[in-house]
This record gives C-alpha cells, sequence and structure tokens, in this order.
C-alpha cells in the first residue's frame, strides 16, 4: 500500500519545483543536470522529473532546452553571431544537438531561421518578437507546420 501525499507535501513539492524552475530561467546557459537541480531542492532525480512533467508538462531537461531555444531565438534574430556561436552562448555543448533541437521545437534549422526571422521581425518591438515567434513545445512545430 503506498500512502497518498498530504496536502502540505504537495505544496512544498510545487515550491521546490518553482525554485527548480526559476533555476533553470536564470542559469540555462551554466551546464545543469536533473540530478543536480534534484540535490539542490532535496528531491530524488526520478521524483523531480516525475513531479516537474506533472507540473508543467515536460520533463526539466525539456524545459531547459526550450529555454535555451528561447534566448538563441533571439541571438539569432539579433545576426551578429554564427550558429555555432550562439550554440554556446545558450548553454549547448553539441551543435549537432542543439540544431536537432532548434528544428524540432521551431520547424526550421537554426540557419533557415537566422536567414528568415532576420526580415520578418525587422521593425518589431523586441518583447513583441520574443512573443509572436516563442518555440513550440513537445515536438508540435512539425504538426503546425503541415496544416
Amino acid at each position: 500500500m503506498t500512502s497518498r501525499p498530504t496536502d502540505e507535501q504537495r505544496k512544498s513539492d510545487l515550491v521546490r519545483l518553482r525554485r527548480v524552475r526559476d533555476q533553470i530561467d536564470r542559469e540555462y546557459a551554466q551546464p545543469l543536470n536533473v540530478e543536480a537541480l534534484a540535490h539542490a531542492v532535496n528531491m530524488s532525480a526520478g521524483h523531480l522529473s516525475r513531479q516537474f512533467r506533472a507540473a508543467y508538462g515536460e520533463s526539466p531537461y525539456s524545459y531547459l532546452m526550450t529555454r535555451r531555444i528561447e534566448r538563441a531565438m533571439a541571438l539569432l534574430r539579433r545576426g551578429d553571431l554564427s550558429v555555432t556561436e550562439v550554440c554556446f552562448e545558450v548553454g549547448c555543448s553539441s551543435l549537432g544537438t542543439f540544431s536537432t533541437r532548434f528544428t524540432e521545437l521551431v520547424g526550421v534549422p537554426p540557419s533557415t531561421y537566422r536567414a528568415q526571422e532576420g526580415r520578418t521581425t525587422a521593425g518589431i518591438p523586441s518583447c513583441v518578437a520574443k512573443y509572436v515567434t516563442r518555440p513550440i513545445r513537445n515536438k508540435e512545430a512539425s504538426v503546425a507546420s503541415r496544416t
């Protein structure tokens, strides 16, 4: 028989999950891993991953990559850095993984995005451009691009 978490325990877990999410938002460019994030909030990596997914709809790693891709999109729109420089600037250590994940979330490779979006968002305030160009999570970009 497993015990069900109390309301107090659920609230405590949510507070810790927010801390993890906030840390990812602040330190997205740093090397982060689930074990270290879990240790910082006194959770096991497995429990953190399960609870994070239940609360936010994606794993901590997926959330981290989404934050990195969002920042990469802004840097690519700016146009003064190469794709490789952007990859390392946002905390990715593999250009291949960065390009694959970018393409999954955005629907086009980073080099194509850089060429297209510089013209598309010209003259739009950066706060509006960030909202309009926000990456789509959970592989929805491939579905959206087919319609």
